[in-house]
């Protein structure tokens, strides 16, 4: 008797292709980038 049965391992990658799938979908749109409601666009400091 294994550790994990054979299911685990097929839900485990069919798991890991969807998430890929759906990361590559949203970098590959041309909308707003993903993180521009959460983090804010970064600026630069004055020189002194």
């Amino acid at each position: 008797m294994g550790l994990f049965k054979a299911d685990f391992y097929r839900f485990f990658a069919l798991g890991f292709v969807g998430g890929a799938l759906i990361v590559f979908a949203t970098l590959g749109s041309d909308l707003e980038p993903v993180a521009s409601g959460i983090v804010p666009a970064a600026e630069a400091a004055p020189a002194p």
